[in-house]
């Protein structure tokens, strides 16, 4: 029989968040009950929850940063155990047999992998994120928190703690290379503490020097504020790997003129409109623009496996849920260092 589970509930675009109760089913065979202790607030959550994209299907339960304990699991399950430290990040579910699920990218998968809310499970059913007290989630979508990092330190690193390890990654960061991040926010700061944790050089790039401090504490060596039309002199032809992790719009010919001979930029932040560039800006120095989503089950788990070795977690300020409201709106003035976490239990 379906259990109910409390939870924060957006019942329309324009309406605030408010308490609630929603129906969880009983773990299947395969699946496993959490009891989520954390949730990050991420900015998709906002905009998601406010009608900013298309599809959003309401009431809405948002959250896809979620630490918690195995409550429960079905009677096949042999990943997980009750009392386990475990997390659920941007995916519930997938096809599991496109060419890329077989390859360890689900986030890819053909057939559109299963978000953690406004999405379709298996089942039919809408899927209902992290902002409640539980979750049921199959156990090959339920990721191993490490012992290191304290959960609501870990919640954020599901999504992004993934969405910076995996370009970082994909991309080669290491001894030798020099590292751009663009903006200092949610993701920013994940990703120089990941970058400098893999040996990068790292430089921040943020429109103004009030954060320095803080990036150069995370382990950025460099920080430049881009309000100053001299940065973009001083650092020309600099980096090997540049990633954008802003939501605003940007001059991407400015930036792209930061990259050295075969350096690439990757886009992570979403911004509202599409942005343009000049051809010239790639073809004149062989950079290189693309794209990044997050990782896959596998590189998740090895992002939280690193992050534990060396430390990493991330900078939090943990709130209870009755004031999920008041975040948002910080978290669109910036006025948030760096990740609003959710206590789940004072929902």
């Amino acid at each position: 029989m379906p259990t109910l589970a409390k939870a924060y509930i957006a019942a329309s675009a324009t309406s605030p968040l408010e308490p609630g109760t929603i129906e969880r089913r009983d773990p299947g065979e395969f699946e496993v009950l959490i009891a989520i202790k954390f949730t990050g607030i991420c900015h998709s959550d906002i905009h998601a929850a406010r009608g900013d994209w298309a599809g959003v299907k309401y009431p809405l339960v948002v959250g896809h940063e979620i630490a918690g304990v195995v409550e429960a699991v079905g009677e096949k399950v042999t990943r997980h155990a009750v009392g386990d430290r475990v997390g659920v990040g941007c995916f519930v579910d997938s096809c599991r047999e496109c060419v890329n699920c077989r390859a360890g990218e689900e986030q890819h998968c053909l057939a559109g992998s299963v978000s953690t809310y406004n999405s379709l499970g298996r089942d039919g059913l809408p899927t209902a994120g992290g902002y409640s007290t539980s979750i049921v989630v199959e156990e090959n979508y339920v990721l191993g928190i490490p012992d290191g990092i304290p959960l609501e330190a870990a919640a954020p690193l599901l999504c992004a703690g993934i969405t910076m390890y995996s370009p970082l990654r994909n991309w080669g960061a290491a001894p030798g290379k020099r590292v751009g991040i663009i903006g200092m926010g949610g993701l920013g700061h994940m990703g120089v503490k990941i970058a400098a944790a893999l040996g990068a050089d790292v430089t921040v790039l943020s429109q103004s020097l009030k954060k320095q401090d803080d990036a150069l504490r995370l382990g950025a060596q460099g920080y430049h504020a881009t309000a100053d039309p001299g940065t973009f002199e001083a650092l020309r032809d600099h980096f090997d790997l540049v990633i954008n992790t802003v939501s605003a719009e940007i001059d991407v010919d400015e930036y792209l003129s930061l990259l050295a001979v075969g350096g690439t930029m990757v886009m992570v932040g979403l911004p509202p409109k599409p942005l343009t560039l000049r051809t010239w800006s790639l073809a004149g120095f062989r950079r290189n623009l693309t794209g990044s989503k997050m990782g896959g089950i596998r590189q998740t788990q090895e992002m939280l496996d690193f992050c534990a070795a060396h430390g990493l977690g991330a900078e939090v300020e943990v709130i209870p849920a009755s004031k999920i409201n008041e975040a948002y709106e910080r978290v669109l003035t910036s006025d948030v260092r760096y990740r609003f976490v959710i206590d789940a239990g004072t929902l």
